[in-house]
C-alpha cells in the first residue's frame, strides 16, 4: 500500500504555500504522492505547479479538477503541460462535482452524469494521444457543429507533443454506476469517507483493469483523546453528509445510507440545512467515525491499518496537516 497525502484546498484566510511546505516534508518521509483539491476558492493547478517545482519524485494528484470548470481541450493542455515540466508526475484527478458548484458557481449544467463524464475522458484521452480530434457526442461536440456557429472550427489535433500520452486518469465517484464507471474507463478511483467492512458491498470494482489504484482519502487524528480526535472528525462529516448538497440530492449522505446510518444521516442534514451546525456533528455517531477515519494512539491506529490493507485500498492518502501524523503513518506503512 502506498501513501499519499491529501493537500485538499487553502481555507479562508490561509496560503496554500503551507501545503506546499507540507507536501515537500512528506516526500522526504517517503510518501509517493500528493493530491490538491478544489471547490469555488484555490484552484488545483497553480497548487501543484508550485509543488511539482518544489519537488523531485512526489507525483503530483489533481484531486480533483472539476470538469463542468475547464473545456476537455483545456484540461488535456494543462495535464499535458503539468506533465512535461515534471517529469512525468502527473496524475489527472477528474469528477463533476455536484450540481450546486457546477450551475451555481461555474454556470455550467451538471448532467447527464455517466454520459458527461464518459465523453469527457475520450475526448481527453483522444487529445493526449495527439489525434485529430472530430468527436460528436450525446454531450460534447468538438469541433462544434451545432446550429448557431460560425461553421469556422476544424478538427485539430494537440500542437505540443506530451510527454505521456497516456497520463493516468482517476474518477472521483461515489454512487454504484459512478465507481462501475471508474473500473471500466479509468486507471485509478479516489474515493471518500471508505469504510473497510463495507467496501466491497458498496462499491462494485468488477471488471477494473490491471494496475487499478484504489486511492482512498482518510482522515487520521494521532491523539491520547480519542474522543477529542471523533469530534474532530465529526465536524468533518457532518459538512459534507449534512450540507454538501441539497435534500434528496447529496451524494455524500446516500453513501452513508448505504452503509446502514439512514435515519442517522437524515437527521445530520435536517440539523444541518435548519442551521444547527454543532447538533448535527453531535448526531454523527461514533461508530460511523471509527469506520472512516483513524483515530487514537500509534498503536491504535496500527491496528486498524489492516482492515484498510485487506479491503483493496492501493494508496492511502493520508488526510493530516500535522508533520507527527505523517510521520507516523510513513513508518506505519512503508
Amino acid at each position: 500500500m502506498k501513501l499519499g497525502v491529501y493537500l485538499g484546498y487553502a481555507s479562508p484566510g490561509t496560503n496554500p504555500t503551507e501545503l506546499v511546505d507540507l507536501a515537500v516534508e512528506a516526500e522526504q518521509l517517503g510518501y509517493d504522492s500528493a493530491w490538491a483539491a478544489e471547490a469555488w476558492g484555490t484552484d488545483v493547478v497553480t497548487v501543484l505547479s508550485w509543488l511539482g517545482a518544489k519537488t523531485q519524485t512526489m507525483k503530483l494528484g489533481a484531486g480533483i479538477m472539476q470538469i463542468p470548470g475547464r473545456s476537455a481541450g483545456m484540461t488535456a493542455m494543462t495535464a499535458a503541460t503539468l506533465d512535461l515540466m515534471s517529469g512525468g508526475r502527473f496524475l489527472l484527478g477528474l469528477g463533476l462535482s455536484g450540481p450546486q458548484v457546477a450551475e451555481g458557481w461555474h454556470g455550467q449544467p451538471w448532467g447527464p452524469p455517466l454520459q458527461r463524464t464518459r465523453e469527457y475522458v475520450e475526448l481527453v484521452r483522444q487529445m493526449l494521444r495527439r489525434d485529430v480530434v472530430d468527436f460528436h457526442g450525446d454531450v460534447y461536440d468538438v469541433p462544434l457543429t451545432g446550429d448557431g456557429t460560425t461553421g469556422l472550427g476544424i478538427p485539430l489535433k494537440m500542437m505540443m507533443r506530451p510527454l505521456r500520452a497516456e497520463i493516468p486518469i482517476y474518477l472521483a465517484a461515489i454512487g454504484p454506476k459512478n465507481v462501475a464507471l471508474a473500473a471500466e474507463i479509468a486507471d485509478g478511483w479516489l474515493p471518500i469517507f471508505v469504510s473497510p467492512e463495507r467496501f466491497r458491498d458498496a462499491f462494485p470494482l468488477d471488471g477494473a483493469r490491471d494496475g487499478f489504484d484504489v486511492a482512498a482519502g482518510v482522515n487520521v487524528v494521532l491523539t491520547q483523546d480519542v474522543e477529542g480526535g471523533r469530534e474532530y472528525v465529526k465536524h468533518h462529516l457532518e459538512l459534507y453528509v449534512g450540507g454538501m448538497g441539497a435534500r434528496g440530492r447529496n451524494f455524500y449522505n446516500d453513501l452513508v445510507c448505504r452503509y446502514g446510518f439512514e435515519v442517522e444521516a437524515r437527521r445530520i442534514q435536517d440539523l444541518y440545512l435548519d442551521g444547527k451546525k454543532l447538533e448535527a456533528a453531535a448526531a454523527v455517531p461514533d461508530s460511523l467515525v471509527d469506520e472512516v477515519a483513524l483515530i487514537g494512539s500509534r498503536e491504535q491506529i496500527a491496528d486498524r491499518l489492516a482492515a484498510w490493507r485487506e479491503c483493496g485500498v492501493t494508496t492511502l492518502i493520508v488526510q493530516s496537516r500535522e508533520l507527527d501524523t505523517l510521520r507516523v503513518m510513513a513508518e506505519l506503512v512503508l
